[in-house]
């Protein structure tokens, strides 16, 4: 099933969480934080602005991007887990 996001949501997902620490500890999932960090599978058309016009996104199609933790909401597409959200959800584009 592919997900089409509408006016200025975007699609990511989640990058995996860290397995073992810094210094060779591995974590079990009980104590694995979500990453923060995804790519971004698929973009509406802009935000709607009041002369009509849609507003170009400042991210593009797999981008890595870092994004608040309660950013966006968390929806599971064919075993799947994507977060929808809103362009201004993103921190920032990592390179």
């Amino acid at each position: 099933m592919k997900v089409v996001p509408l006016n200025d949501k975007i699609v990511v997902k989640r990058l995996e969480a860290e397995e073992k620490t810094a210094g060779g500890i591995y974590l079990p999932d009980s104590a694995r934080e979500k990453p923060r960090r995804g790519t971004v599978l698929a973009m509406g058309e802009g935000k709607l602005l009041d002369s009509g016009k849609r507003a170009p996104f400042q991210i593009k199609k797999n981008d890595h991007v870092l994004f608040s933790s309660y950013a966006g909401n968390e929806v599971t597409v064919d075993g799947e887990e994507l977060l929808i959200m809103t362009e201004d959800d993103v921190l920032a584009v990592l390179d």
